[in-house]
C-alpha cells in the first residue's frame, strides 16, 4: 500500500466517523427531533389521541405489519451499525416481537359487585413513558416497547444506545410512518437525533414522565435505579426482570 492508498483509507474512515456523528436531514422527521424538549412535547400531544382502545388497536396493527415488513432491513442495519450478532437471528427476533408482543387483549378491567353497589377498576395510562433501549437488540426492543406501551395508552420517548442510534431511529421512523398512514396520531414514538448518556439521564428526572422502561447492561439499570424517583421497569444483564 503506497502513501496515496493510505491517505484514501484515512479519508474514508474520517468521512464514516463524521457521518456517524451527524444526523441525516431525514431523521428530523417522523418522530426524530433535534432536542429532547421538542420530542417530549410532541409525544404529549400524540398521547392525547390514544384515549380510545380502538385507536390503540389501529396503531398496534400498523406497527405489527411494519415491524414484520421491515424486519430484515432493520436486522441488517443493526448488525452493520453495532457489529454485534447475526442478521438471521436479529431478523427472527424482530419478526417475533412484531407478531408476538401482547397488545390490548391484555387489558383486564375488573368489576366488583356487592350489597353496596358496583365498582369498576380500570387501569389508566401513564401518559408519556421513557424507554431506554440497548445496542444488542435495538430494533426488536423498539418494536416490543412500542406495542406494549401503546396498548396501555402511552406514547414513548426513546433513548437509544448511541452505538445503535441509526437503526433505532430508522425503526421509530418506519413505525411512525405506518401509524400515520393507518390514520393514527403522529409522534406516538419519538427520540432525539443525537442520543447520548445525558439524554437518558435527563429522562430519568424529566418532569411529567412517570414511568421508565430500561433495557440494557447492569450499569444502565443501576444508574436508572439510583437517579430517579419514578416507577421503573428494567431488564439488565441476562434479561432478568427488575422492578423498582
Amino acid at each position: 500500500m503506497n502513501q496515496q492508498d493510505i491517505e484514501q483509507v484515512v479519508k474514508a474512515v474520517l468521512l464514516k466517523m463524521t457521518a456517524s456523528s451527524q444526523p441525516d436531514d431525514a431523521v428530523h422527521e417522523m418522530g426524530v427531533f433535534a432536542s429532547l424538549d421538542d420530542a417530549v412535547a410532541a409525544a404529549k400531544v400524540a398521547q392525547q389521541g390514544l384515549k380510545s382502545v380502538a385507536m390503540r388497536q389501529l396503531a398496534i396493527h400498523a406497527i405489527r405489519e411494519a415491524g414484520e415488513k421491515h424486519a430484515r432491513e432493520l436486522a441488517e442495519l443493526a448488525v452493520s451499525e453495532t457489529g454485534m450478532g447475526r442478521v438471521e437471528d436479529k431478523f427472527a427476533k424482530n419478526v417475533a416481537q412484531a407478531r408476538g408482543t401482547p397488545g390490548v387483549e391484555c387489558l383486564s378491567p375488573q368489576v366488583l359487585t356487592g350489597d353496596n353497589g358496583l365498582t369498576l377498576i380500570e387501569n389508566a395510562p401513564w401518559g408519556v413513558v421513557a424507554s431506554v433501549t440497548p445496542s444488542t437488540n435495538p430494533a426488536a426492543t423498539v418494536i416490543n416497547n412500542a406495542i406494549s406501551l401503546i396498548a396501555a395508552g402511552n406514547s414513548v420517548v426513546f433513548a437509544p444506545h448511541p452505538a445503535a442510534k441509526r437503526v433505532s431511529q430508522r425503526a421509530i421512523m418506519l413505525l411512525n410512518q405506518a401509524v400515520i398512514a393507518a390514520g393514527g396520531p403522529a409522534n406516538l414514538l419519538v427520540t432525539v437525533a443525537n442520543p447520548d448518556i445525558e439524554t437518558a439521564q435527563r429522562l430519568f428526572k424529566y418532569p411529567g414522565i412517570g414511568l421508565l422502561v430500561v433495557t440494557g447492561g447492569e450499569a444502565v439499570v443501576e444508574s436508572a435505579r439510583k437517579h430517579t424517583n419514578k416507577r421503573l421497569i428494567a431488564a439488565g444483564a441476562g434479561n432478568p426482570p427488575v422492578v423498582v
